[in-house]
C-alpha cells in the first residue's frame, strides 16, 4: 500500500463501486475497503438494472465513463424498454442480468483500473484530526490506519444494519454478511443527524418447480438497443420473463398472518419505501384490491433461482410458503432463499453540499442508501458523484457539479441536499421538471463535455464519443436536404394534405418516421448507426418544445439565481418560522432558486430572504 491515498472508498456495492473507479479514473491514488472482496459488485436485491427515472441516470453514469452500464451489457439476459410506446423522453431501458455475470464483470473493470487497490477489511472508524472534524483516513481492522485526504462512505443497507425473518432478527446488512456497527456508533457520536430506514426482498424460487406453461410470457426485446454506449452487441442468450398475480386467497393467507409480521408487530421502526412496499403493505394499504401483479425475472443462465418481484416480504417462512403456492404458475413452488427485510441507519442528506461532502466534516463524502436512496442507480450515480469530487477535494481543485436542467444525476442531488427523506428515495421521470430534454437516448450528448472537462473519460470511451460527434453532425447535415411530399410518404411520414417540398427536418415534425425509412431516403443517413439517426429523430421533434422550456429557464433566472451568502443567520430575518429556519439552516441553499426548491419555504419568506440578501451586499 502507498504511504497515503488521495481517496478511501468504504463499500463494494454499487456506490463503492463507481466511486472508486470515478476516483482513480480522474487520476486520484485510490483504495476500495470492503469486508469481502468476493462480494463487490453484488446484486443484493433485484437481478435487474434501469427502467423509468433509473434507466435514465444508467445512461447518465455511462456518459461518464462509469461502470453500471458496460457491466450490464456484460450479465444482460433479457432486454426490456418500458414505455416504449409513449414519447422518448419517458422511456427507460432496462435489464435483466445474470448475477454471477454482473459482479465478474465488476471485477473485472475494477481490476483493470490504474491507481486502485482494493483492501479486504472492516472499516471500523474514520481517522479524525485533533478537531475532530476533518477527515485524515481510515481505520480498517480496529487497529490500521490508511492515511487519505478524503473518504467516501458508500455503506449500502450495512451501517448498523439488522435483518428481520418473521418476529425473529439478527445484525447484518445481507444474509451471511456482517453489519457495519463499529463505524454507526461513531457517526452517531459524532452527532450527524442520523435516521432508520428499511427495505425488503421476496424468497428467491426453484425456477424448476415453476409451471411455466400457465404463465403469461414475456420476451426480451430483440431490436439489439443496449444500456452502455461502448457495447457494440448483445452477448448472451436471451431467457424470458413470465407474469403472474396475487389473489384474494393470497391475501386472506397474508392478512390473516400480520400479526406474525416485524413490520405490524413494532420490530421494524424504518420507513419502507413507497414506491416498491412489502406485500405485506401492498394488502394492508390496499385492501380493495383482488391482486396484484409478480413479474417472475430468472436470476441467471445457469442457475435456476427466480427472482418473484413484486412480493418483497419479511414473514416468517411457513407464511411465505402458503401464500406463494396459492399463486398460479406457483401451486408447487420451492422456496430457494426466504424474503426478509433490512433495517439500517442512513444521514440525512440535508447536511451535504451537492459534491455529496459533509460540510461540517471536511474531506468526508457520501454515496448510495448511506444517504437515503433505494436502488442500484440511483447508488451508482452518487458514487459518480462523490468520486469526482473526492478526487477534486484531495487535489485542491473546485467543486463539480450537476444542475437539474441538464442531468437526471442533478435532479436526484438537489433533491437529496435540499430536501432531505422521509423515506427511501427513487428517481422518478417526473421529479425532472426539464425531462423532455433529459432522453435517456440523449446522455451522451449531454454530459460528454462535462465528462471530457472533467478528465472522467478513458482513451476508448473519448474515440467513441469523437466518432459519434462525427456521425450526430453529417446526420444533421443531412436532414436539412430538400424532400418531396410523395418521398416522405413512402418513407412512412403522413404527409396529410401536404404537397410541398420541404426540408427533411421539417417533415419530421410530422408522424410516422422511423430509422429505417429515413436511412432509404436519406443517403447521408445510411452508414451511420441506427441509435445516432433516432437521436437526431428525437431531437428534431421535440425541439418547439424545448424552445418553449428554455425561455422558461430564462425566465426562472433573473432573480433565482441570486447568490444567498453562506454565513447568512436565517434567525435574524423577520417572518421566518421556527420551521423554515430549521430547514434552512440544514440546507443551507447558495441561491434562490435551491431556496425554492426546500419543502414549506413560503413566497413571503422567499421575498424576506431576498431584502435580506440584498441589504447586507449593499
Amino acid at each position: 500500500m502507498p504511504e497515503r491515498y488521495d481517496v478511501i472508498v468504504v463499500g463494494g456495492g454499487h456506490a463503492g463501486c463507481e466511486a472508486a473507479a470515478a476516483a482513480a479514473r480522474v487520476g486520484a491514488r485510490t483504495a476500495l475497503v470492503s469486508m469481502r472482496k468476493d462480494m463487490i459488485g453484488a446484486m443484493s436485491c433485484n437481478p435487474a438494472i434501469g427502467g423509468l427515472g433509473k434507466g435514465h441516470l444508467v445512461r447518465e453514469v455511462d456518459a461518464f465513463d462509469g461502470l453500471i452500464g458496460r457491466a450490464s451489457d456484460a450479465a444482460a439476459i433479457h432486454y426490456r424498454m418500458l414505455n416504449r410506446s409513449k414519447g422518448a423522453a419517458v422511456r427507460g431501458p432496462r435489464i435483466q442480468a445474470d448475477r454471477k455475470l454482473y459482479r465478474a464483470a465488476i471485477h473485472e473493470m475494477l481490476n483493470e483500473t490504474p491507481l486502485l487497490d482494493i483492501v479486504e477489511a472492516e472499516a471500523t472508524a474514520l481517522d479524525l484530526a485533533e478537531n475532530g472534524r476533518t477527515v485524515r483516513g481510515l481505520v480498517v481492522d480496529g487497529h490500521q490506519t490508511l492515511a487519505g485526504t478524503s473518504v467516501i462512505l458508500a455503506t449500502g443497507t450495512f451501517l448498523g444494519a439488522k435483518l428481520h425473518f418473521g418476529l425473529e432478527n439478527e445484525a447484518g446488512g445481507r444474509v451471511g454478511e456482517r453489519a457495519a456497527t463499529a463505524l454507526a456508533e461513531q457517526l452517531y457520536a459524532a452527532k450527524l443527524p442520523m435516521a432508520r430506514l428499511k427495505t425488503g426482498t421476496p424468497p428467491r424460487l426453484d425456477g424448476r418447480t415453476i409451471d411455466w406453461a400457465a404463465l403469461d410470457v414475456q420476451p426480451s426485446d430483440e431490436d439489439g438497443w443496449t444500456m452502455a454506449l461502448r457495447t457494440e452487441e448483445r452477448r448472451n442468450p436471451a431467457l424470458f420473463c413470465a407474469i403472474t398475480r396475487t389473489n384474494r386467497r393470497t391475501h386472506d393467507i397474508i392478512r390473516n398472518a400480520l400479526d406474525r409480521s416485524p413490520l405490524f408487530s413494532g420490530e421494524i421502526q424504518g420507513e419502507g419505501p413507497r414506491y416498491c412496499p412489502s406485500i405485506e403493505d401492498k394488502i394492508h394499504r390496499f385492501g380493495d384490491r383482488d391482486g396484484h401483479q409478480i413479474f417472475l425475472e430468472p436470476e441467471g443462465l445457469d442457475d435456476p433461482a427466480v427472482y418473484p418481484n413484486g412480493i418483497s416480504t419479511s414473514l416468517p417462512a411457513d407464511v411465505q410458503r402458503d401464500f406463494l403456492r396459492t399463486i398460479a404458475g406457483l401451486e408447487k413452488v420451492e422456496i430457494a432463499q426466504l424474503g426478509y427485510a433490512v433495517e439500517y441507519d442512513h444521514v440525512d442528506p440535508r447536511i451535504l453540499g451537492h459534491d455529496l461532502g459533509v460540510r461540517s466534516m471536511p474531506g468526508l463524502y457520501l454515496a448510495g442508501q448511506i444517504n437515503g436512496t433505494t436502488g442500484y442507480e440511483e447508488a451508482a450515480a452518487q458514487g459518480l458523484v462523490a468520486g469526482i469530487n473526492a478526487a477534486r477535494f484531495a487535489r485542491g481543485e473546485s467543486v463539480a457539479t450537476f444542475d437539474r436542467e441538464t442531468s437526471y444525476i442533478g435532479v436526484m442531488i438537489d433533491d437529496l441536499v435540499l430536501q432531505g427523506v422521509t423515506e427511501p428515495y427513487r428517481m422518478l421521470t417526473a421529479r425532472a421538471e426539464y425531462r423532455l430534454r433529459l432522453r435517456a437516448d440523449n446522455a451522451a450528448t449531454r454530459l460528454s463535455e462535462k465528462a471530457l472537462t472533467w478528465n472522467c473519460l478513458g482513451d476508448a470511451h473519448k474515440a467513441v464519443i469523437a466518432r459519434r460527434n462525427t456521425q450526430l453532425h453529417d446526420v444533421r447535415v443531412a436532414m436539412e436536404q430538400s424532400v418531396t411530399a410523395a418521398q416522405a410518404e413512402d418513407a412512412g411520414i403522413a404527409v396529410g394534405q401536404h404537397r410541398e417540398t420541404r426540408s427533411l427536418a421539417d417533415w419530421l415534425t410530422l408522424p410516422g418516421a422511423n430509422v429505417v425509412g429515413i436511412k432509404a431516403l436519406a443517403p447521408g443517413c445510411a452508414a451511420h448507426d441506427d441509435d445516432v439517426v433516432s437521436e437526431v429523430i428525437e431531437d428534431i421533434r421535440y425541439a418547439p418544445y424545448l424552445e418553449r422550456q428554455a425561455a422558461e429557464v430564462a425566465r426562472l433566472g433573473t432573480d433565482e439565481n441570486i447568490r444567498i451568502p453562506q454565513g447568512l443567520r436565517y434567525r435574524d430575518i423577520a417572518g421566518l418560522s421556527n420551521e423554515m429556519v430549521e430547514r434552512l439552516e440544514m440546507a443551507r441553499p447558495s441561491t434562490l432558486a435551491e431556496a425554492v426548491r426546500i419543502r414549506g419555504i413560503t413566497p413571503a419568506a422567499l421575498a424576506a430572504i431576498l431584502v435580506h440578501t440584498r441589504q447586507r451586499a449593499a
